[in-house]
């Protein structure tokens, strides 16, 4: 079951921004945060996903927020690493064009969605 409550700095990793960043967002009233029984932060996996845009009309269940690590481009075929925020490294195989069009690179948030045998990134 995936999990509903991030740690603050899971969240701000999540939506790459820093903590410091999210802090502020959470007194400008920008991200919805609760409190946990230490009273630190705690973001709600829906808040994360409405900031970063998730498209909801995308069937696909499976999704994997993290972080690029690595992005090999070959000819029209490119190689994206991302570690995943649940303690895992994921590799996708996908077209030079769909690197270009989403800009991505080393360190940048971006979400890989499983569905069937295909993975999509996002950014």
């Amino acid at each position: 079951m995936p999990r509903q409550y991030y740690a603050a700095s899971e969240a701000a990793a999540a939506l790459g921004i820093s903590l410091d960043t999210l802090r502020r967002w959470d007194r400008a009233g920008k991200i919805a945060v609760e409190r946990d029984a230490s009273n630190r932060r705690v973001v709600a996996a829906s808040e994360i996903e409405r900031l970063r845009g998730v498209d909801e009309h995308i069937s696909a269940r499976n999704r994997f927020h993290g972080t690029v690590t690595d992005v090999k481009v070959e000819g029209l075929i490119a190689q994206v690493e991302l570690v995943v925020n649940e303690p895992m490294r994921l590799v996708a195989v996908i077209t030079r064009d769909a690197i270009e069009e989403l800009d991505l690179r080393p360190g940048m948030s971006a979400t890989a969605i499983v569905k069937s045998t295909n993975v999509m990134v996002q950014s």
